[in-house]
């Protein structure tokens, strides 16, 4: 059985933008702050997907 993530690392960041980690954790510090969210939350694919304007299914096709 196939477990889908619901939320985004880094990593994942990286990949789909093809840039480097770090600034793909700036990316991801930028999304929180404009989210209220606490550094503990995490970021969810379609909260990742509304703020960068990527589509959500290539998004998801992109990190698995």
């Amino acid at each position: 059985m196939k477990t889908n993530r619901l939320c985004i690392y880094a990593k994942d960041i990286s990949i789909i933008t093809g840039k480097g980690i770090r600034t793909s954790q700036r990316l991801l510090r930028e999304i929180k702050n404009k989210l209220n969210k606490q550094n503990h939350q995490f970021v969810s694919l379609k909260e990742f997907s509304d703020y960068t304007g990527i589509d959500f299914e290539l998004v998801t096709k992109s990190c698995w």
